[in-house]
């Protein structure tokens, strides 16, 4: 019989938003039941953020070995031992891992249950031992590789992000199906490595991301070694594992070693009876209004649960909101959270806000855009990686729209931006601030700078300084 428990909070999900609700509701003395079918820390600690950055450091060290001529640095051979890289990456998911374990946040208060849970009527919800009344939950169940019903790929064996991370040894030929961020970051790790690497894409290369950005980093794609077939159509998938693809009015075979599939991820929502208790969801994840509160107004949904987007730090920011809402009933607005995001391909490409393309089309012929070249940095030029460049897009009044970074760490020089959109920063704040030289964050300004050239040494300002000068 199951054990019937009282609670102020229930989470199902110990992913980032899961664990950040339970941590903050249990350190505020708030009864908690946290339930988790799968591994402690969800997607990102074990499948998704942290092993693919560690396999892309590995690849990192590899490739820099190998193309430091041009620093006078030369090393005739490198090797790679897939074994010692693989025990890297899980050696990295083991020291981060107490920081999310269910001995953790059973010392924070929580009741940890290790078991699927599912709605049972609007304010319970259940597992094989427990049965949960709380005033409120939240689901923070994730996402999963998303297996598209291509004709024979369910019996062809294939890897996702879940399980290529528990390769023993290196593919030799590895086909990636889909050419977005997952694709790409695990398509050129594995080709540094020392695999063949093939990426079919239906559409464009990262072809969320600006054209000219995605251009920078297909190039580099490419000059590695992946082939790349963007505007191909995987059809059917055969035995081998072979990928028969359509392009224009012909057929085209690709064979491999392995296959990963990385063609999106879906919501991890349809275990859980949500009409049990009344929750809408639609293709996208649960349906929430800017509290992310469900269509059950005990319930809220956080994360890749609630279709806003599939980013670790989204979900953060999403767990914060709820505890704002959800225990002290303060107003929140998810619908005005500015997102950043990063793929993490060599070069990276960050970006915030709106594109050129989607501000043209919300605000027409009131857009301005800057670019400044990495070509132009001296940081840039004294590493001699000048790939890249930053975009900037405003109106004609100068308030931000949205800003591309392309090039070397551009993950971490976006968060500036990401600042001055969450705080509204004018560029006039940009302009006047130091920057340290020589850094690739100089871009950032210099991008702001650019703004006011025109109206700087325009022939009116030119005027008004022959006057002033008679007066100076």
């Amino acid at each position: 019989m199951s054990q019937t428990i009282k609670a102020d909070i229930a989470v199902i999900g110990a992913g980032s938003g899961g664990l950040s609700v339970a941590a903050g509701a249990a350190q505020l003395d708030l009864k908690v039941v946290l339930f988790e079918k799968g591994e402690m820390g969800g997607d990102c600690l074990n499948y998704g953020c942290v092993p693919s950055k560690a396999l892309i450091a590995a690849a990192s060290a590899a490739h820099e070995a190998r193309h430091s001529g041009h620093l006078g640095i030369s090393a005739k051979a490198v090797s790679v031992d897939f074994a010692k890289v693989m025990a890297h990456v899980h050696a990295t998911i083991a020291t981060i891992a107490p920081v999310d374990s269910q001995e953790r946040f059973e010392g924070l208060g929580c009741q940890v249950v290790r078991e699927a849970a599912r709605f049972v009527d609007a304010r319970t919800v259940a597992s094989d031992s427990v049965r949960v009344e709380a005033r409120k939950f939240v689901i923070a169940t994730g996402s999963r590789a998303m297996i598209p019903p291509i004709p024979g790929l369910d019996a062809t064996p294939h890897l996702t992000n879940e399980t290529i991370f528990e390769l023993k040894s290196l593919p030799e030929r590895l086909i990636v199906l889909g050419g977005g961020p997952i694709g790409a970051e695990l398509g050129q790790a594995f080709r540094r490595l020392g695999s063949e690497v093939v990426i079919i894409e239906a559409e464009a290369i990262l072809g969320r991301e600006d054209p000219e950005a995605a251009k920078v980093v297909a190039e580099q794609l490419e000059a590695d070694g992946v082939e790349l077939m963007a505007g191909h159509k995987a059809i059917r998938v055969e035995a081998g594992p072979t990928v028969v693809l359509q392009s224009g009015d012909r057929e085209v075979r690709v064979s491999g070693s392995h296959l990963l599939v990385a063609l999106g991820r879906t919501p991890s929502i349809d275990d859980l009876n949500l009409e049990a208790a009344g929750i809408a969801r639609d293709r996208n994840g649960i349906v929430t209004d800017k509290s992310l509160l469900s269509s059950n107004r005990r319930v809220f949904a956080v994360g890749d649960a609630a279709g806003r987007g599939q980013f670790t730090h989204l979900a953060g920011t999403h767990a914060s909101l709820v505890v704002r809402r959800a225990l002290f009933a303060l107003p929140v607005n998810a619908n005005a959270v500015q997102v950043p995001r990063v793929t993490y391909c060599d070069p990276e490409v960050g970006a915030i806000g709106l594109g050129e393309a989607e501000a043209r089309k919300q605000h027409g012929a009131d857009i301005r855009v800057q670019t400044f070249e990495f070509a132009e940095n001296d940081r840039a030029q004294a590493e001699g990686d000048t790939r890249g460049f930053g975009k900037l897009i405003t109106t004609a009044r100068g308030k931000v729209l949205g800003v591309t970074l392309v090039g070397r760490h551009a993950g971490d020089h976006i968060q500036l931006w990401s600042l001055a959109l969450t705080a509204g920063l004018k560029l006039s704040q940009l302009t006047g601030m130091i920057a340290p030289y020589p850094t690739r964050g100089e871009i950032s300004k210099r991008l702001a700078s650019a703004f006011y050239t025109p109206a700087l040494f325009s022939d009116r300002t030119r005027k008004v300084v022959s006057i002033l000068k008679h007066f100076a």
